[in-house]
């Protein structure tokens, strides 16, 4: 597994819970080396360990501790970056939601060895959508957890009311139900998506 997704899950513990729960849970894990390095590659036994013991540690269900995860990668501070990069997925959610597709091939734009799962976005109505998200092996089960609390945050930086249902795992793939109610339900977070802002932050069109 690549370094850089196990130093997310150590990041996300470290910020959220402290350094005395993450140390407590590395000796449950028999983690020896207490850091994961985001350019290294770890056997998934190694993280499954971790995250196991996290579980246990914090008394949660892997599925939560998952969605947190990533509900912390846009709205923690030290990932600002990664939402604004996110928000320049599109205007507004539904724009956002087209861009998903591309966003395992832009993940390699950034990082040339990591490969995220592959992601399908269909639509049936108006409105609603059917994420697949399928694994290539690429890490541990539950990567469609991490990506409910990806969307469930990023509709709220947006202003859309949504509602979220992971339909569960089958062949290596996870579905996730998506139905926008109303794009513009409450004002989003501050954003702006403009040619002097891209000129700014040095992004190309």
């Amino acid at each position: 597994m690549h370094g850089l997704i196990a130093r997310t899950l150590q990041c996300f513990l470290q910020d959220t819970y402290g350094q005395a729960v993450w140390q407590d849970i590395c000796r449950a894990a028999r983690f020896d080396a207490a850091e994961f390095e985001a350019m290294l590659d770890y056997e998934t036994a190694t993280v499954q360990a971790v995250l196991d013991a996290a579980v246990d540690r914090l008394n949660k269900p892997r599925e939560v501790i998952l969605e947190d995860i990533g509900t912390y990668l846009i709205t923690h501070r030290n990932n600002e970056g990664l939402r604004r990069l996110m928000r320049y997925g599109g205007v507004d959610f539904i724009d956002f939601l087209h861009s998903l597709e591309e966003l395992p091939g832009r993940a390699r734009l950034a990082v040339a060895d990591l490969s995220l799962p592959a992601l399908e976005l269909s639509d049936s109505a108006a409105g609603q959508f059917l994420l697949v998200c399928r694994d290539r092996g690429f890490m541990l089960p539950g990567f469609g957890n991490v990506l409910v609390g990806v969307l469930r945050s990023m509709a709220d930086d947006y202003g859309a009311l949504v509602l979220l249902d992971h339909l569960g795992s089958e062949d290596a793939s996870e579905c996730i139900r998506i139905s926008v109610i109303e794009t513009d339900y409450a004002e989003g977070r501050d954003f702006e998506l403009s040619a002097s802002c891209v000129a700014r932050h040095g992004i190309a069109s």
